[in-house]
């Protein structure tokens, strides 16, 4: 129902492909499902399939489908249907129950939660994830529109880099999820955990900034050259990004609330200000400041200053596994 407005919004050449963008929701929601059980019951080689049949269908289909018909609708057409695979996976891991299997019990699987706590819970955490993935991709739809197509096309290609540096620690976060949980592991956990991402951004960073040349051609390029000298940046950016997405996951650990305001404030601010820049650099840096302004706000009501779960959650115990 909204394809007509995310085609207008995302200035798409016809409606199909923001219909194929629903199409591609459907097994991803599927996915997103099956992973939190495999994450719940600690199954990590499936859940590890699951990740890998999101990524390489994509890559492989996605380019096939480009290289045979270089559209967009036929682009998003590959998409939905590597979209399937992972959902596939996800389906043959769970044919059975993870106890059946040898695997050690979910953290509180036999305790009973009440629809309404569990319909609270979903409410909250969805908007909460829905805050963070508006301010992580805020950014190339305001480019769109602050930018001319060729800027646009240069702050996109500085994307694709950015958004590899925030995806590459993302297994710290899966794996971190379940003590960070806990009040007797969460505090030690996230710092590990923000170590972690932080060092690996490092590497990042300075293999962006030292060798520009290679980092360039992961974003496409001679083509796109213009933004070399600036791919470094996109490298903070994105390590700023990984680590914003432990805190957020943090704070739905801990049954947070008011820190998700914070991410939604920072979403208006890069919309606002950035459709007043011209410039990469200009859209860089106020993208660049108002993630890091956020990062050290929830860095202080999270990490500095930590709270308690929830009462109405209480602290999972931690499988004999995992002890």
């Amino acid at each position: 129902m909204l394809s007509p407005l995310l085609e207008r919004v995302l200035r798409l050449d016809s409606v199909l492909p923001a219909m194929l963008v629903a199409l591609a929701s459907v097994p991803l929601t599927l996915m997103g499902a099956q992973s939190g059980i495999l994450q719940g019951e600690r199954r990590w080689p499936p859940l590890s399939a699951i990740y890998l049949a999101l990524g390489i269908p994509r890559l492989v289909i996605g380019v096939a489908f480009i290289l045979w018909h270089p559209t967009q609708s036929v682009a998003m057409l590959g998409i939905a249907v590597a979209a399937v695979a992972p959902a596939v996976v996800g389906w043959w891991a769970l044919r059975r129950p993870g106890r059946e299997r040898g695997a050690a019990p979910a953290p509180g699987a036999e305790r009973r939660h009440p629809t309404r706590d569990i319909l609270r819970e979903t409410a909250h955490n969805s908007q909460a994830l829905l805050a963070f993935f508006a301010l992580s991709n805020a950014d190339v739809v305001v480019a769109r529109h602050a930018l001319d197509n060729h800027l646009a096309g240069i702050y996109a290609a500085g994307l694709i880099l950015a958004k590899a540096m925030m995806f590459l620690p993302q297994f710290v976060v899966v794996v971190a999820f379940p003590d960070l949980s806990t009040v007797a592991n969460r505090r030690q956990a996230l710092l590990k955990s923000l170590a972690l991402v932080a060092g690996l951004g490092v590497v990042g960073i300075a293999g962006a900034f030292f060798f520009q040349g290679l980092a360039l051609i992961f974003v496409g390029g001679s083509a796109y050259a213009q933004v070399e000298d600036q791919l470094w940046l996109f490298a903070v950016l994105g390590t700023v990004l990984s680590m914003l997405q432990l805190l957020v996951y943090a704070v739905l650990a801990r049954s947070g609330r008011r820190p998700v305001l914070l991410v939604w404030l920072a979403f208006v601010a890069v919309v606002v200000l950035g459709t007043q820049a011209n410039t990469v650099t200009g859209l860089l840096t106020i993208v660049l400041t108002c993630d890091s302004v956020l990062l050290a706000a929830l860095m202080l009501t999270d990490v500095l200053r930590p709270r308690r779960l929830d009462p109405t959650v209480g602290d999972l115990p931690r499988p004999a596994a995992a002890s």
